[in-house]
């Protein structure tokens, strides 16, 4: 609802900035309590940009068009994973500079290149294909029927439209809401991603854990993050091409349950990092 009426060449790059601010003020906190505060800051200003991407991406392609774009799209969160290792590492040795500790800079550096990045996406991202100042008019005509053939929404830019649809909108809202399918979608994801993200954010400790040193442990967690974009985008394209998605789905999670399982047989410290106290 939101990119519909701010448009996501405003929406999402200012959602960036919000972040982007946090995360750089999070080098400067004292104690928990502030470090808590900004990261529950960070996810809410962080919690519009998966969904709003997923949503304008819609905008731009046919369904069998969309995940292969998609699978890019979270990959460059597993590319930022490994990326974000070797730059803790090099950044690890900037210990002292301004008399503040090396992770302190690492949430510094890495908050003011988001903010940069987000003020040049204001200038660069288009809204929608209507609107699109490198499409010709036939090239923007071709993509609005497409999307139209394929029963997606072609026709979001259209301020007048979309103020004679807002009551419509608060009642897709609210159907969303007591849907309870919704909801069952909802547990079955935190399910899996919750223990998914346990490991990938405490991943350099679970290492460190395993005998290595810190900065060896940051530049070991390159391979894995490398191996599951690559991972993730094939496997996307393969089920657009074959126009199948469940059958991925499962196998990805048989995949998860046999990691999972491997966690749980591994020592305790590692269990006690990824959270599996019930497995204790």
């Amino acid at each position: 609802m939101l990119l519909k009426k701010l448009r996501p060449s405003v929406w999402l790059p200012a959602i960036m900035v919000a972040w982007g601010i946090v995360m750089t003020l999070m080098g400067i906190v004292r104690n928990y309590h502030g470090l808590l505060a900004a990261r529950i800051f960070l996810g809410v200003a962080e919690a519009g940009l998966f969904p709003g991407v997923v949503y304008y991406n819609t905008m731009w392609y046919c369904r069998y068009e969309v995940q292969v774009r998609q699978a890019i799209f979270f990959s460059a969160a597993s590319i930022a994973g490994a990326f974000s290792g070797l730059l803790a590492y090099g950044i690890s040795y900037m210990d002292g500079v301004g008399g503040l500790a090396g992770w302190r800079w690492i949430f510094i550096l890495e908050g003011i290149l988001t903010t940069l990045v987000a003020v040049l996406a204001f200038f660069t991202l288009h809204d929608f294909p209507e609107t699109a100042s490198f499409l010709t008019a036939e090239e923007r005509a071709f993509v609005a029927y497409r999307l139209k053939y394929d029963g997606q929404d072609a026709e979001t830019d259209n301020a007048h439209r979309i103020a004679q649809n807002d009551k419509r909108d608060w009642k897709q809202v609210k159907a969303a809401f007591t849907d309870w399918q919704v909801w069952i979608n909802v547990v079955v994801y935190w399910g899996y991603v919750c223990p998914l993200y346990g490991i990938s954010l405490f991943l350099p400790t679970i290492i460190k854990e395993l005998g290595y040193k810190s900065t060896t442990a940051q530049l070991l967690t390159v391979p894995i993050y490398v191996t599951a974009s690559i991972i993730t985008i094939v496997v996307a394209w393969i089920a657009d091409k074959k126009r199948h998605r469940s059958s991925f789905i499962v196998v990805g999670l048989v995949f998860q349950l046999v990691g999972f399982v491997m966690c749980i047989a591994t020592s305790s410290a590692v269990r006690h990092r990824i959270g599996c106290h019930w497995c204790e």
